[in-house]
């Protein structure tokens, strides 16, 4: 199945960051077959000092959704992530994996929604994922 995720990181070297997500996710997660431009953009949802780097990867996963989920977050723990949030809110991050889509599946369980509910709002995802998918039209 063919799956889109975001990454960003915006603690450390942020090009490594996102480098090193990439071949894990290529290792655990299923075969890249695109992965945008990087961009930077301002924290969203908390202030921060520190700027983010982020893109948009395409794969073709053999995993099912909740699998998917499963192995991208062990890819967050594995560089050093251990919590989403502090206290309910967003925090600096080494990195960040977010289903985007999953294939035309839509998926609303308490610990993933699919298609990402903040696609839209998010520039730093919409616009990499039109880069590498610009037949994708978001509702």
């Amino acid at each position: 199945m063919i799956a889109y995720l975001g990454i960003g990181t915006n603690l450390g070297d942020r090009t490594a960051n996102l480098n090193r997500a990439v071949a894990l996710i290529a290792e655990q997660a299923g075969r890249v077959l695109a992965c945008s431009s990087f961009v930077e953009s301002e924290p969203w949802g908390f202030d921060s000092e520190n700027t983010f780097l982020n893109a948009v990867v395409a794969i073709n996963t053999p995993h099912t959704p909740h699998q998917l989920l499963a192995a991208t977050q062990a890819i967050e723990r594995s560089m050093g992530r251990h919590h989403k949030t502090t206290n309910g809110h967003y925090t600096d991050r080494i990195i960040d994996i977010d289903i985007l889509l999953y294939g035309n599946l839509t998926i609303d369980s308490p610990n993933l929604k699919i298609p990402h509910p903040h696609i839209m709002q998010r520039p730093f995802v919409y616009e990499p994922l039109q880069e590498i998918a610009p037949d994708i039209i978001i509702k």
